[in-house]
């Protein structure tokens, strides 16, 4: 409980500027869609001009890119980004920070074990992560509504808004794991924003290509909003890809630290 409460302090500023982040990104874009809904015509011109490629990769679907919650879906792929830089970042520091900063022989020969060590740790994680997600869910659907022209479903704006939640499980865990089989890493955020943009830009790659196998290798694409908006549900293969990734990469995690030779001072 003391390493559990003392992680969950120590990522408490992070957590709050995250959070923060997330909601401003929020308001910004849609507080400049009443400008988008009142002229629909010039603005589609414009974006009709775009490549097919183009669109496909950013998630813009002109046909439903002018409705409240198909604006939201747009915006959300900066939101999934910022996430995934979160979790990634918070996944890898908060294992990686005792040999990080030479303080493993001070954890370790505590009379706890690694397994109490390890859970606790990313019981904090995962406990920045939700405190996230609920902040970020309650504050969106009021700047949703606070936006709104038109009627919309508050069922599929909490499923849009759910999305970031599982993204941030995937590349939390997978933090998890690269902070655990990595011997030692110097520096995390270098680590976390090459990791979190290489899988981005696989995602742009896959949506632009309409690959549905390279699908599968990008966190990115398990949580697809425009499906989710055209069709009132998750995809349940990549749910399930989803998942084994996730147990995946927890018995990885929990296996190798157990194990491995954690380098003193």
């Amino acid at each position: 409980m003391n390493i559990y409460l003392h992680e969950l302090n120590g990522y408490r500023k992070s957590t709050v500027m995250w959070t923060a982040t997330l909601v401003l990104v929020v308001l910004l874009f849609m507080s400049i869609y009443p400008a988008f809904s009142k002229d629909v015509t010039a603005f589609k011109s414009i974006l009709e001009g775009f490549p097919e490629s183009v669109r496909n990769a950013i998630g813009l679907e002109i046909d439903q890119f002018f409705s409240l919650l198909g604006f939201y879906s747009y915006l959300f792929l900066y939101i999934k980004l910022l996430g995934a830089i979160q979790a990634m970042n918070l996944g890898i520091g908060i294992i990686s920070k005792e040999v990080r900063d030479k303080t493993a022989d001070f954890l370790l020969t505590k009379p706890v074990s690694r397994v109490t060590i390890l859970v606790a740790k990313m019981m904090a994680a995962l406990t920045c992560i939700v405190l996230t997600n609920v902040i970020y869910l309650l504050l969106t659907c009021l700047i949703v509504s606070y936006s709104s022209t038109e009627p919309f479903s508050s069922k599929t704006l909490f499923m849009l808004s759910l999305t970031l939640f599982l993204l941030q499980l995937l590349f939390l865990s997978l933090g998890f794991m690269i902070a655990v089989v990595v011997q030692k890493i110097k520096a995390v955020l270098p680590v976390s924003l090459g990791v979190v943009f290489m899988f981005f830009l696989l995602n742009l790659f896959g949506s632009a290509t309409g690959d549905n196998l390279l699908r599968y290798l990008t966190p990115f694409q398990y949580v697809e909003p425009m499906y989710i908006l055209k069709n009132n549900s998750y995809e349940p293969d990549f749910l399930l890809a989803g998942l084994i990734v996730l147990i995946v990469t927890i018995v990885v995690s929990y296996v190798v630290y157990t194990k491995k030779d954690i380098p003193s001072v």
